[in-house]
């Protein structure tokens, strides 16, 4: 029995062509600097505009809220370098808080300096501080380090309250709202002197904020992320980890330390032992934890939830009841996003756009 030839002459099949998909694939990339970057940068910017004009429009108790907001942001954004980027838990940016507004009620109650000038000698005063504070971090870290911020904080209004002919001591210092007229140059009167803080809040805000993003993306920022990451092989790669650490303590007591200042304009009043405590430190770290650390905006979130949050759950209870709920409602958020809402709400926006870095420019070695 033979078998039947096998016919080579058939014509094989030919493969059916995958049909393209007419939809993108998500995510959308987007390179920086580009032009759909540049459209999204513009909307962000306008967005920002529009509801700074808009809070400059509202009345004087809601502008208030929000000049608080705007404080109180300032003083994370500075906590946010050492804590967010650095790695480094401070328990006592409390006293950089207060040596600010402390140095801003001085400078005017004591030797009659208009209140504006007084900002400049706090950032110097904060800086220098925060570089001593810092100098334990080269040699601790962890919760040691945090012992020392800790005591740092504690020891502030007993300092304030040693010197109690300069401060005030327990029965503080208050500034009299003369003293606090808006320049000539800015057009408003002292009446309007809320309107005048709400802007100068906002405005040291953002250009505090466009500061803190420069710095980041800058060679420190790196060497901070990277001391941060693996101290080790930072180290081994060249970073002066000390250095690093130190600065990072400075340069977030500057920042902290312009807060106070405009928390002493705001407040016009100074008690070390009601404004300047662990729980306003406390507070600092609640808003740095809710906004998200080691990130641009998050500062601002979590300002909008110290402010807010208390004052909204004081309606609903009173007493030891608002405690609770502020409480509940913080161990809400931290559960659904343990990452801060800014990280949260970054790790939701990834899945629909990603930006990646701009395509670099050639090198051209000049002979």
């Amino acid at each position: 029995m033979t078998a039947a030839p096998v016919n080579d002459t058939t014509p094989a099949i030919a493969p059916q062509p995958v049909k393209e998909r007419r939809s993108q694939r998500l995510p959308w990339v987007v390179r920086r600097n580009s032009l759909p970057h540049l459209v999204m940068v513009v909307v962000g910017l306008a967005i920002v505009g529009a509801v700074v004009v808009w809070g400059g429009g509202l009345g004087q108790f809601d502008q208030g809220q929000l000049t608080r907001v705007a404080i109180y942001a300032i003083a994370i954004v500075g906590l946010n370098i050492v804590t967010g980027y650095a790695g480094l838990v401070s328990v006592g940016h409390s006293a950089f808080f207060g040596l600010g507004a402390y140095t801003t009620g001085v400078l005017v109650v004591r030797y009659g300096w208009q209140a504006e000038y007084t900002i400049p000698v706090a950032l110097v005063l904060c800086f220098v501080v925060g570089l001593i504070v810092g100098l334990p971090a080269i040699r601790i870290r962890g919760l040691y380090l945090a012992m020392v911020t800790l005591a740092f904080g504690v020891a502030f209004p007993e300092v304030v309250n040693r010197f109690e002919d300069l401060t005030g001591g327990a029965q503080g210092l208050t500034i009299r709202l003369r003293t606090l007229r808006p320049p000539d140059w800015s057009g408003f009167t002292l009446a309007e002197r809320g309107q005048w803080l709400y802007w100068t809040a906002v405005v040291l805000l953002l250009v505090i904020m466009l500061v803190v993003h420069n710095i980041v993306r800058s060679r420190y920022g790196l060497a901070l992320v990277a001391t941060r990451d693996n101290e080790l092989a930072a180290a081994a790669s060249g970073v002066n980890v000390a250095m690093v650490k130190t600065m990072s303590f400075g340069v977030s007591g500057a920042i902290t330390g312009v807060g106070g200042c405009l928390f002493a304009i705001y407040l016009a009043s100074l008690v070390a032992h009601d404004s300047f405590t662990l729980l306003n430190a406390v507070a600092l770290l609640i808003g740095l934890v809710i906004g998200g650390q080691a990130t641009r905006s998050g500062p601002i979130v979590g300002a909008l939830a110290v402010v807010y949050i208390p004052y909204y759950t004081s309606d609903i209870g009173q007493g030891q009841a608002a405690a609770v709920l502020f409480g509940v409602v913080l161990i809400a958020i931290v559960f659904i996003a343990p990452e801060g809402v800014i990280g949260g709400l970054g790790r939701l926006v990834r899945r629909v756009l990603v930006v990646i870095p701009a395509v670099p420019k050639p090198f051209n070695k000049k002979d």
